[in-house]
């Protein structure tokens, strides 16, 4: 990675395990310093203390991403630094079940982490790089946004706007010098989705997520990895729906 283009600092929300962790230390072994988010203190001061061994300066903020005070507390460890590199890797779903019968609490953390929290994180560092004439913005998505499915709706609808939205972005930023990638994500190897209860076999390898991610981040709008074009691809077709989503959604958790 380009320190000059993308550095000095690198802010990693989502950065203290999985793919968010990995891609920390891959821009702490190329020079970068990092601030990292997440909402547990405690591994983000084990992640901390193990980047710094390496010599980067390291920041921490314990900030919950569905609250509105999240942005407010992450400016509060970067408004005295140039971060000229925004990895937004949050957004796990952890509850499902049919909409109507959801508490409200439970759509709104999700539309709060993946719409809110995308767009007023894009909004302020993106316009600070923007003025700088350099910088990148990754956000990461899901093979979900291509395709509703039964008991994920808040969560699918989410992010198809993530994917939309940082396409947009793209089209907007790459005349200022600032790049902006979006992940779409298969199945991934990372606690988040153990904690859920996945099998995760044929998972892809969050090291191998991450390095892809960080070597294309000059060549979005999109990043599919491992075998998602594949899935997207016909998960996205546009007459049919009906069979489409009987075909390919993914079913909830009994």
């Amino acid at each position: 990675m380009d320190v000059q283009r993308y550095g000095p600092w690198a802010l990693v929300v989502g950065g203290s395990e999985g793919m968010g962790r990995v891609m920390a230390q891959m821009l702490a072994k190329d020079g970068f310093n990092l601030v990292l988010v997440a909402r547990k203190p405690e591994p983000l001061a084990e992640v901390a203390r193990e980047l710094e061994a390496r010599g980067a300066e390291v920041r921490t903020v314990a900030a919950d991403m569905s609250k509105s005070d999240a942005l407010e507390r992450v400016r509060a460890a970067t408004d005295d630094i140039e971060v000229g590199l925004l990895i937004y890797n949050a957004g796990a779903n952890n509850t499902r079940g049919a909409f109507v019968e959801l508490e409200p609490a439970v759509y709104r953390s999700v539309i709060n982490i993946t719409v809110i929290g995308q767009s007023e994180f894009a909004h302020h560092y993106g316009a600070l790089m923007r003025a700088r004439g350099r910088g990148g913005i990754v956000l990461t998505g899901s093979t979900a946004s291509f395709l509703g499915s039964p008991t994920l709706a808040a969560y699918c609808g989410s992010k198809a706007f993530s994917r939309i939205f940082s396409e947009s972005l793209w089209a907007e930023c790459r005349e200022f010098g600032v790049d902006v990638l979006h992940v779409t994500l298969g199945l991934t190897a990372t606690p988040a989705m153990e904690r859920l209860g996945y099998d995760l076999s044929a998972a892809e390898r969050p090291e191998d997520v991450a390095r892809a991610t960080l070597e294309n981040i000059s060549n979005g709008p999109l990043l599919f990895t491992g075998n998602t074009l594949e899935m997207v691809t016909k998960a996205a077709r546009l007459t049919d729906r009906a069979e489409v989503i009987e075909t390919f959604a993914s079913r909830g958790r009994r």
